[in-house]
């Protein structure tokens, strides 16, 4: 596999580690009672991997964590990802909530909420999006007012993953109205059981089920200024930290998921036969294989190359990760659907999981900035990169036959044209 070439000796056990828990510990009831919205939130899950070591891979082994770089969280990412978004976004969460804490959070916040995070004993979810909108992040309502070391908290958050699952969640919050954008956003901690904090409604959704996907109501909730996550007014910063983790975990689960249908599509070609001949002999189904272990292997390599620029500290990470979501979740919708021709009529009944996994892929492709989003973010680092190159490359340009006709290089409309003449 591809993936392996990209991976230490350390990184691949870890991936067989994964595999193998994903094998043992998770039964199919539990992701069909989710599918059916039977089960709210998978808590025994979470705790699993906790007792196992394998959440918040990343983070200093002081709290909890393994120290290891995003490479080896993305291998883990993958193969957690096979079981489908609710549980791969189970697994990412600690690294998403936990980034923050380990960031930014003191030493206390520490103690008291990222080592039983990464433990498992301690269900985390992240309150970003607003029912006025979802990408104007900083344009968000949720007012939080200090005074006398209190914050008062009030305000709603929707679609909030494990919102009926966590202990505890990370708000953002407009701390100064009068500020500008990226100067009046702040990042509070509220522990759910704090007087005010709701759960108000629960989202029936076209797939990723069992989640705890739902509203949050904060009427008048008091928080203390100790639950303060970095500093007042800087949630812009941390904001642009956790995107991070926001969106390599949504690239590195949906490897997972493509490889998932892929595998089934694969499995029932070889035993599907029509005109006497296994389907996989035809072109029409082998081209589709084809195509999606392409798509699939060239997703991962971009993904484990995000993650090796975040490591780095590169200045391009920041476009990286954002072509790594776009193109992993794309991946892994068209390799579900390529899937879905290949099986034909059956995959669109419950005989099959394709038809989960399509309803599960196509969240990802819109949670934590839509696919469009990252289109802007991906066009606008790279005119910054290039035109703004302090050594840039070759000036291809001049390399046309009749490069020096300056005159017919013509970059904006003449006076004459302007004025309507």
């Amino acid at each position: 596999m591809l993936q392996d070439i990209l991976l230490t000796p350390e990184e691949i056990a870890l991936k067989a580690e994964v595999r193998e828990f994903v094998k043992r510990e998770v039964s199919s009831d539990l992701i069909r009672k989710m599918d059916r919205d039977e089960v709210t939130y998978p808590r025994e899950f979470v705790k699993a991997l906790g007792n196992h070591n394998l959440l918040g891979l990343r983070f200093d082994k002081k709290y909890g964590g393994r120290g290891l770089p995003w490479s080896a969280e993305i291998a883990a990412l993958e193969e957690v990802g096979v079981l489908g978004t609710a549980l791969g976004c189970a697994f990412g969460m600690p690294s998403i909530v936990g980034q923050a804490l380990h960031s930014f959070g003191t030493e206390e916040q520490k103690e008291k909420f990222l080592k039983p995070l990464l433990k498992g004993e301690l269900i985390s979810a992240e309150a970003l999006t607003e029912p006025r909108g979802g990408s104007d992040f900083f344009g968000a309502t949720t007012r939080a007012e200090l005074k006398d070391g209190w914050f008062t908290v009030k305000g709603q958050k929707r679609f909030v993953v494990a919102a009926d699952g966590a202990d505890f969640f990370i708000v953002y919050c407009n701390t100064d109205p009068a500020g500008k954008p990226r100067e009046r956003i702040s990042l509070l901690l509220i522990e759910k059981e704090r007087p005010g904090v709701e759960v108000k409604y629960l989202y029936k959704l076209l797939g990723t089920r069992g989640g705890g996907t739902g509203r949050l109501i904060f009427k008048d909730v008091k928080v203390p200024v100790e639950n303060l996550i970095g500093g007042l007014n800087e949630g812009a910063l941390i904001f642009d930290t956790m995107m991070v983790p926001e969106r390599l975990t949504s690239a590195g689960g949906s490897l997972g998921m493509a490889r998932a249908a892929l595998e089934v599509a694969v499995r029932y070609s070889d035993r599907r036969k029509a005109f006497g001949q296994k389907i996989r002999n035809f072109e029409g189904v082998s081209f589709k294989v084809a195509d999606a272990i392409t798509q699939l292997d060239a997703a991962r390599a971009l993904t484990q190359a995000a993650g090796k620029s975040v490591d780095a500290g590169l200045p391009t990470a920041r476009r990286i990760v954002s072509e790594a979501k776009k193109f992993a979740t794309d991946t892994a919708w068209n390799v579900c659907n390529l899937a879905m021709q290949i099986v034909g009529g059956i995959g669109y009944t419950n005989v099959f999981p394709i038809e989960k996994m399509i309803r599960d892929t196509h969240l990802i492709q819109i949670w934590t900035g839509t696919n469009e989003i990252m289109n802007l973010l991906i066009q606008h680092e790279y005119y910054r990169e290039l035109l703004k190159d302090p050594n840039p490359g070759r000036m291809i340009e001049a390399d046309a036959e009749e490069a020096a006709q300056n005159d017919e290089k013509v970059y904006e409309d003449d006076e004459m044209w302007t004025k309507g003449w």
